[in-house]
């Protein structure tokens, strides 16, 4: 009897009390080449655009907090989560906004890359600007968002890499010289000073974070709320390619997929691709789209009859849709 009663006990407490866990599992997904809410994922504005089929669907880790111990030994019971410390998401000393919007600045990271890699894949004009001002920026009064920047003491600049590149010859206190264009006007030059950077005090900081956006009267929306993070570049930067070339680049075919994109277009590994291949498949996605790096951990995986095709750049991923597409067999995580 007193074992029943310490049994029903333990039950009660478990069906009550948060436990200090989270539960990962596969998230929602959405068809980067399709809307939101009535609101295109991906769109552009004073280009050529044409008319896709099929799916290209970015895919996301879902996250479970706040449950009793009870629900968590039935989500990692189901075969389909995984259960992690909360602390391992939600550190000890920051609130849960401060996380979100961490997250929601890695998005919007991944949003400019996602552009830049598609914009330079397409050999498309571009211009160099100012896509955001850091807190007590030393930029601050100086320059604002959506700057064109063209030059560095004197030298031109033609991609953001030049402009890290002529960065990183300044010194921290020493007046910068910049040749500046906004909303459309004249260049003109501009003088800001160098903060020491937060994480290498013998660094310039000028506290921006640079873009790559396209030429005067041409512009690129990414739109997706309620998502954070960074793993959804590959796939808004398929999408804008898609829409920006003629033909459909998937064929027809429901693709899914995951990845870090960079502006140069190196595709990078993610955390969760078995939660993300999971949920692919669950939607109908007959071909799941994976970063070279989680190739191993895809393999060893992956759902039955998804097939996984190896991607390491923005050039690989739309050489392999090409590749299907022509009925030929692109690489794969499993050679």
């Amino acid at each position: 009897m007193t074992a029943l009663l310490v049994l029903l006990g333990l039950t009660v407490v478990g069906s009550v009390l948060p436990a200090p866990v989270v539960a990962l599992g596969p998230g929602p997904t959405f068809d980067t080449l399709g809307d939101v809410d009535g609101t295109p994922v991906v769109s552009a504005q004073g280009l050529p655009t044409y008319p896709t089929e099929g799916h290209l669907n970015m895919t996301t880790v879902g996250v479970t907090d706040g449950i009793t111990t009870i629900r968590a030994l039935g989500l990692w019971a189901s075969g389909t989560h995984r259960l992690a410390p909360r602390s391992s998401l939600y550190p000890p000393g920051r609130s849960t906004d401060e996380v979100t919007a961490e997250n929601q600045q890695e998005f919007d990271g991944s949003i400019a890359n996602a552009e830049a890699a598609a914009l330079n894949h397409l050999g498309l004009p571009t211009r160099v600007t100012v896509g955001a001002l850091t807190d007590d920026s030393p930029s601050a009064g100086v320059l604002e968002v959506g700057d064109e920047i063209r030059g560095v003491g004197g030298a031109p600049v033609a991609s953001v890499q030049a402009l890290l590149d002529a960065l990183g010859t300044a010194r921290p206190g020493e007046p910068l010289e910049l040749t500046v264009s906004r909303d459309g006007a004249a260049p003109r030059e501009v003088t800001v000073t160098p903060a020491p950077h937060p994480e290498a005090p013998e660094r310039a900081f000028l506290g921006i974070t640079p873009a790559t956006t396209p030429a005067d009267g041409q512009r690129l929306s990414i739109t997706l709320g309620d998502v954070g993070g960074p793993s959804a570049g590959l796939m808004f930067s398929l999408a804008l390619v898609d829409k920006l070339t003629p033909g459909p680049l998937t064929g027809g075919r429901f693709v899914a997929g995951t990845g870090t994109i960079n502006a140069e277009g190196d595709v990078g590994p993610i955390s969760g691709i078995r939660f993300k291949m999971i949920k692919a498949q669950e939607v109908g996605a007959e071909t799941f789209l994976v970063p070279a790096a989680n190739c191993a951990e895809a393999a060893a995986d992956a759902p039955d009859g998804l097939q996984l095709v190896r991607v390491g750049t923005l050039d690989e991923a739309v050489a392999a849709l090409e590749t299907l597409d022509a009925g030929g067999t692109p690489a794969s995580c499993t050679e």
